[in-house]
């Protein structure tokens, strides 16, 4: 273990390249489907991915409208000239001997994405995205000595999109992986499934005791924000301690154990020039005019810092805010952002629904996968009649969210048991008839304070002596009596009159 006196001394730089698996229907350059999530090895491969003799490539043009809304994700554009090239290099699972993707002249240059990180805001620079295919997959079967070969992700549509080495902290870099996520999901531009590798990334760390950058190692196919995380935090680790013992740090490509938490050395890392770089002939440059870039930039949807800045018009703190931009993104289904968006003219029932979908409904659809979605109409009625039952003292929290939870399984039941009513109505007559309504009748609940008052002839005296724990008891009593209908408030208030305090 490092100390942080020790680490104090070094000074910590990170870059990261994210792989980002375009959501196409097919293939770069074939017309193979691109989602190879459950299909068996091999079933997913044209003479194009085997690399065949004389296979030619095909763009898919909706790469490009992919890529393009990626680079307004990135606070960039993308230009209007950019090219193919081929980098060379000899695994079993990439059969032409070479990757198609882009070197002198990518399709994204230049950008940046903001992050927080205690509170604290940093700009991390874009150095560039650019288009590659995939190539395959090998497989280790556990305790044999071959290997396998799988070609289905062979081809797949990747944006590589290179970091500037901005980032100085574990924390920074799982946070920059974060955003990344939340940006080319809010754009559509793919999928970002981490299980399934949909979303990558290569972590380049080096420590000096000096301004200038130290020798890098990269951390490979890192999957998840935690290993992301993690990955910085051993290699930072690792890399102090070699050379406080005065030993050298390799420039290496290394893999990550996620059971052991630990980076393990896969090969020297090559340089640009080991690749050895040259313009694909069989792609011509790619062009694209003015008027399909405005296009683009006019169809992109409110990303997530424009969603911040709106939300916290609401005054929700960062982690209710972050908590909603993930939950609109998990769920493609569920509606969140845009209801809280149409009740902005109504702060206290637009932060109501907030806090209500963070405490309750988010939660309750983790637990039960199967529910259904409410269509944007009918959702914001049932939220809006709830608040103002709530507001009027008709309805307690713990009910609300018992109801919320009710209607969040089936809200059928309302517009079945009561269909001639608006839905407005519907929800507090329905509420009414189920026993969540609560009892603010000041005579009722009095009589039911005097009764337990004089069957808990005790405690009261401890509330009349000081002891003010004990009124928690008797409201407790109350609400026991009447069956939680009682407003506990209320009840609180007429035991203290009672006993002339």
């Amino acid at each position: 273990m490092i100390s942080p006196e020790t680490k104090a001394k070094y000074k910590v730089t990170i870059g990261i390249e994210c792989h980002v698996q375009l959501k196409t229907v097919t293939k770069l350059f074939s017309s193979v489907a691109n989602d190879a999530r459950e299909a068996p090895p091999n079933t997913l491969v044209s003479h194009i991915d085997f690399g065949l003799p004389g296979a030619l490539p095909v763009l898919n043009k909706e790469v490009l409208t992919l890529a393009s809304r990626a680079a307004f994700a990135l606070n960039s554009t993308p230009q209007l000239f950019s090219k193919f090239d081929r980098k060379h290099y000899f695994y079993p699972d990439l059969p032409m001997g070479y990757q198609i993707t882009q070197w002198e002249e990518p399709v994204i240059l230049g950008g940046q994405v903001k992050i927080e990180v205690d509170g604290q805001e940093k700009t991390i620079g874009i150095t560039r995205a650019h288009l590659e295919a995939d190539a395959g997959k090998s497989v280790h079967p556990t305790g044999k000595d071959y290997s396998l070969v799988d070609l289905n992700r062979a081809g797949t549509p990747l944006l590589e999109i290179v970091s500037e080495p901005d980032m100085s902290s574990s924390q920074e870099a799982k946070a920059y992986a974060r955003e990344l996520y939340l940006r080319m999901r809010y754009a559509q531009v793919s999928d970002a499934n981490l299980f399934y590798g949909n979303m990558r990334f290569d972590v380049n760390v080096s420590v000096s005791q000096t301004d200038e950058m130290g020798t890098r190692t990269e951390s490979k196919n890192l999957n998840s924000f935690r290993s992301v995380e993690k990955a910085v935090e051993y290699e930072i680790d690792r890399q102090i301690e070699l050379l406080e013992k005065g030993q050298k740090i390799n420039q290496e490509t290394r893999g990550w154990d996620d059971a052991k938490q630990k980076t393990f050395l896969q090969r020297t890392k090559e340089d640009a020039d080991d690749y050895r770089y040259m313009p694909d002939p069989d792609l011509p440059p790619i062009v694209l005019d003015e008027s399909f870039v405005s296009s683009i930039k006019q169809s992109m949807p409110v990303m997530p810092e424009s969603w911040r800045s709106l939300l916290s018009r609401l005054e929700l703190d960062a982690s209710s805010i972050e908590t909603l931009l993930e939950a609109e993104v998990d769920d493609e289904n569920v509606d969140y952002l845009s209801l809280i968006q149409d009740q902005l003219d109504k702060p206290e029932l637009a932060k109501f629904m907030s806090n209500w979908m963070i405490n309750t409904e988010i939660p309750f659809r983790h637990e039960n996968d199967s529910l259904p979605a409410l269509n944007s109409k009918d959702k914001a009625a049932i939220y809006s009649s709830i608040y103002e039952l709530v507001k009027a003292n008709k309805l307690s929290s713990n009910s609300a969210k018992a109801l919320i939870e009710e209607l969040l399984k089936d809200s059928s039941k309302i517009s079945s048991a009561f269909g001639t009513a608006s839905l407005t109505q519907a929800v507090e007559a329905y509420a009414e008839k189920s026993g969540y309504i609560q009892v603010s009748d000041k005579a009722e609940i009095m009589d039911i304070v005097k009764k337990v008052l004089q069957e808990n002839a005790q405690a009261a005296e401890d509330v009349k002596n000081g002891e003010m724990k004990a009124i928690g008891f008797l409201v407790g009593q109350v609400m026991k009596l009447s069956q939680g209908k009682a407003n506990p408030q209320m009840a609180n208030e007429l035991i203290k009159k009672q006993l002339g305090l």
